[in-house]
């Protein structure tokens, strides 16, 4: 396969496989690395080159798509701050899929661009079940020209493309983004958790939610999920806290004020030291109802509900 002409993918975790995928089922032709080996396994029977290495990618891929936990990850891919950070990047394109704070990615940009590459940032919107529907939403900034040429092989992966402006606009809109994520699934938690406490049929609660104005794709997953204590992960508690705290930090250096965002923060936090860091963001309900229970003592939750939680967590786990 000719370098120009391949794509390469890093970062095989809950939403980069089902993306590489697309792209490995579209046809695109595909080299991929990631950490954990046994995740590349569905890649290459997918189609997709399986590579020994990172660096390998850089060396067969022309434009190299990373979808990576966080900051440290992408530096390791890299090499960043040695002399191989210059061999994988340059005359490639980094794409930087996942959500990181928008002061890295454009301190990135400028130690790509410095070492003869190009960069686009293209955070997505969107869990599990739309990137493995193709469904998700990319938003790109970066160069012109570099951004033209990305855009293009992301139409697998993503039902939108946004063309943002400069990095790190892109990210900055994801976090923006965000914001109405996050305080609306809190909301709905703490809707259901308000409707379970006062004895309502639940079944008939999200049928109320689901059918009225307020009602979209995400409040029909999560209210499902909430009813039902079903909260394996489409969007971890940890990976939200992360989004939550870089958020928070982005508005703090800017002056801006987040009330909601900060109490939501503090919820997903709590989450956490729950118990709860991989299960699915829904799950936040655990620290609504720690807060009820602590207004009155011993009075616990529906007896049913807990098994089911149990139940849940152990999918998630698997």
């Amino acid at each position: 396969m000719n370098a120009r002409t391949v794509v390469g993918f890093v970062g095989l975790g809950i939403m980069g496989q089902p993306m590489a995928l697309n792209l490995a089922r579209a046809g695109t032709p595909l080299v991929v690395w990631n950490r954990t080996a046994a995740r590349s396994e569905p890649l290459r029977e997918a189609g997709a080159r399986v590579a020994g290495s990172a660096a390998e990618v850089f060396r067969r891929a022309r434009v190299v798509i990373l979808m990576l936990a966080d900051e440290a990850a992408i530096d390791a891919v890299l090499e960043r701050g040695t002399p191989a950070f210059a061999r994988n990047v340059a005359d490639r394109v980094v794409v930087h899929m996942g959500t990181t704070s928008p002061v890295y990615s454009a301190g990135l940009e400028a130690d790509v661009l410095a070492a003869g590459g190009r960069y686009v940032e293209a955070p997505i919107s969107g869990s599990r079940v739309p990137a493995e529907q193709g469904r998700l939403v990319a938003m790109l900034a970066g160069r012109p020209d570099a951004v033209a040429e990305v855009r293009p092989l992301l139409g697998p992966m993503c039902a939108k493309t946004v063309v943002c402006g400069p990095a790190p606009k892109a990210l900055l809109t994801k976090l923006a983004v965000n914001i109405f994520l996050i305080t609306t699934v809190t909301g709905l938690a703490e809707a259901l958790h308000f409707g379970e406490r006062q004895g309502l049929d639940l079944g008939l609660l999200v049928d109320v939610l689901n059918s009225g104005q307020m009602a979209s794709d995400i409040s029909r997953v999560k209210t499902v999920k909430l009813a039902g204590r079903d909260f394996t992960a489409q969007a971890a508690i940890a990976d939200v806290l992360k989004n939550n705290r870089l958020i928070a930090e982005a508005a703090r250096r800017a002056g801006i004020a987040s009330p909601l965002l900060d109490v939501c923060h503090a919820l997903f936090g709590e989450t956490l030291a729950l118990g709860h860091a991989e299960l699915d963001m829904a799950a936040v309900v655990h620290a609504i109802e720690a807060r009820t229970d602590a207004i009155n003592p011993g009075t616990g939750g529906i007896g049913a509900g807990a098994g089911v939680v149990e139940a849940g967590a152990e999918g998630a786990r698997r």
